[in-house]
């Protein structure tokens, strides 16, 4: 198992949304972007919301989302996990990215939605507990990774309107 970290947060000041991830799988790690895998969903469900679609290169994507006031990070800066699962995460390795100074620096914020279980779960577990959270709705989407198949796209499209219904 090796030690692997998450990216930087795509945000700016006037973001109103955050959407929160576990952390990077393989292939977003190998491509330094988040959701590189081809069969993740995040980017054709983030296209039909709000325009951040997979036929824009990265960064028209992360601008996109920025200009729609969303800002995008993940739960984890730092763990071990020997494959791209979630379900792999060795738990006494996570180490939390800083939200006490992120959300200090994005005090708009006031959405926070998890793309899946293991994201929600971290962030209740690790840093709820150590930020003041008061204001800020928590919603948790279905994941848009391959291996959750158990929903087809028109139905995880479905649940992630709330976001744009904002």
């Amino acid at each position: 198992m090796t030690i692997i970290y998450s990216f930087p947060p795509i945000a700016d000041d006037d973001a109103r949304i955050l959407i929160l991830g576990s952390m990077p799988g393989k292939a977003s790690l190998q491509a330094g972007q988040y959701y590189a895998h081809p069969r993740n969903q995040f980017w054709p469900i983030l296209g039909e919301l709000v325009g951040a679609g997979p036929a824009l290169d990265y960064v028209e994507r992360a601008s996109t989302l920025m200009s729609a006031k969303i800002a995008l990070w993940d739960v984890l800066k730092s763990c071990y996990r020997s494959s791209s699962l979630d379900a792999d995460i060795d738990k006494s390795s996570i180490v939390v990215n800083d939200f006490a100074v992120f959300f200090a620096t994005h005090p708009h914020i006031r959405q926070v939605f998890f793309n899946g279980a293991t994201a929600e779960q971290a962030f209740r577990r690790y840093v709820l507990p150590a930020i003041d959270a008061e204001g800020l709705v928590l919603q948790r989407l279905p994941s848009t990774s391959p291996a959750h198949a158990g929903m087809s796209f028109q139905q995880k499209l479905q649940c992630w309107q709330s976001i744009r219904n904002l």
